[in-house]
């Protein structure tokens, strides 16, 4: 499919924690590996390394490469990822390079955004004899297209600055459909620059535009969350003060929006956290960012003159350089009914931080009054020895109650279903 020519996430843990940034300029917990320069050299605000403080500890910290193509189905970590007791794990589809954000048709077909590699794949709904499903590579020559929603039989796909409509997509995994352009009015800025984007209950179109780099005062077209009708008019900003959230989903029950946030790096090793979030009053709620990070710590540089009780607090914390990304409401009947309204996180992992975490993907589980009453680890072993041997980018709750769980590392999608 060939595009327009005109394109260019409390946790169980006590300790506090730091969200990184990745390779490109102030990208949140990604992969290319990039030298850190001299502290003495001025490093621009947008880059990853802006704030980076002098001292050998924290100039051994890099991003994290990965493979540079998908791995090999025969060699995906499978025999290392754990599930708890009576579930499964198996992988649903692989040679997906750079495998991100997930939506799915009703018929079952997957859709999958890059961040790197420019493409976006389709994954048949029939597994072949060894189980696996197949992958067609819908769309290519795209910038950063790493979100993606499907909607009443059309995929909209979020490039850096631009979001397409591919109207009749079933129709046309082969190729052949000229995108629609819905919405134009985005930032450029590499940095925080990728967008996940989903449709929600009210059938508007929901899309966060990240701060342009780790920590500064943002303009006012930047860290926040904006929604629109489905054709890309009446856009609105429903929330503020949100650095860079890369998944979100609706409370099936309240019909609220909660989000995963990336906090600020650099400050130290052990805060700010990553944040869950949820939007009670789209419009009027600030999420913190610059001035108070996690809900109680006052930013050292824009923290002046601030209190943390004049921003909405975070619902949950998610634990130091995590990296939470895609989240989902589970809304399937398959896995048992302790899991029925529960979250879903997956945590792409630290870099900047000496003793890896995340890598994983949690579960949060609500209580009675709607709020987050625990969390627990449910997917793990993508971090084997402070390395990584995947990195969990977005998780979906399939058709069947199962649940995907996309590894951009491997560039493969895996299946965990419940059977006891």
């Amino acid at each position: 499919m060939t595009p327009n020519p005109s394109r260019g996430l409390a946790v169980a843990v006590a300790c506090l924690g730091l969200a990184a940034l990745g390779p490109l300029p102030g990208m949140a917990q990604e992969t290319k590996a990039t030298a850190a320069p001299p502290a003495s050299v001025q490093v621009d605000k947008g880059s990853a390394l802006y704030g980076r403080p002098e001292g050998t500890g924290a100039a051994k910290l890099a991003p994290v490469a990965g493979p540079p193509i998908a791995t090999a189905a025969a060699k995906l970590p499978l025999d290392r990822l754990k599930v708890p007791d009576g579930f499964k794990i198996e992988v649903y589809a692989s040679g997906l390079a750079n495998a991100r954000s997930l939506a799915q048709a009703p018929d079952g077909t997957v859709f999958v955004g890059t961040r790197t590699v420019g493409k976006v794949y389709a994954v048949l709904p029939e597994a072949g004899a060894d189980g696996t499903h197949a992958v067609k590579t819908i769309a290519s020559g795209l910038h950063r297209p790493n979100g993606v929603a499907f909607h009443d039989g059309a995929l909209y796909v979020a490039e850096l600055s631009k979001i397409w409509r591919y109207d009749q997509i079933l129709k046309h995994l082969d190729g052949g459909e000229t995108p629609q352009l819905v919405y134009d009015d985005l930032p450029k800025d590499e940095a925080h620059g990728w967008k996940f984007i989903a449709i929600g209950p009210d059938d508007k179109l929901y899309v966060p535009v990240g701060a342009p780099g780790n920590i500064q005062l943002p303009p006012e077209t930047h860290a926040q969350i904006r929604r629109m009708d489905l054709d890309g008019k009446n856009a609105e900003v429903i929330a503020r003060g949100v650095r860079n959230t890369v998944g979100f989903d609706w409370n099936p029950k309240t019909k609220q929006l909660w989000f995963t946030d990336n906090g600020r790096d650099w400050v130290s090793e052990d805060i700010p956290n990553d944040e869950l979030n949820v939007v009670t009053d789209p419009g009027k709620q600030h999420f913190g960012y610059p001035f108070c990070h996690q809900g109680t710590f006052t930013d050292p540089e824009y923290g002046w003159g601030h209190s943390c009780s004049e921003f909405t607090a975070p619902a949950a914390l998610l634990g130091p350089h995590t990296a939470s990304l895609g989240m989902r409401f589970y809304t399937g009947t398959q896995f048992p009914d302790a899991y029925k309204d529960a979250i879903f996180v997956a945590q792409h992992g630290s870099w900047n931080r000496t003793t890896k975490l995340g890598g994983d993907v949690l579960v949060a589980k609500p209580g009675p009054d709607g709020k987050v009453a625990s969390t627990e680890p449910f997917l793990t072993g993508f971090l084997q020895d402070n390395k990584y041997v995947g990195r969990p980018v977005d998780v979906l709750v399939a058709k069947d109650g199962s649940l995907l769980v996309s590894d951009d590392y491997n560039g493969a999608i895996y299946r965990v279903s419940y059977a006891k």
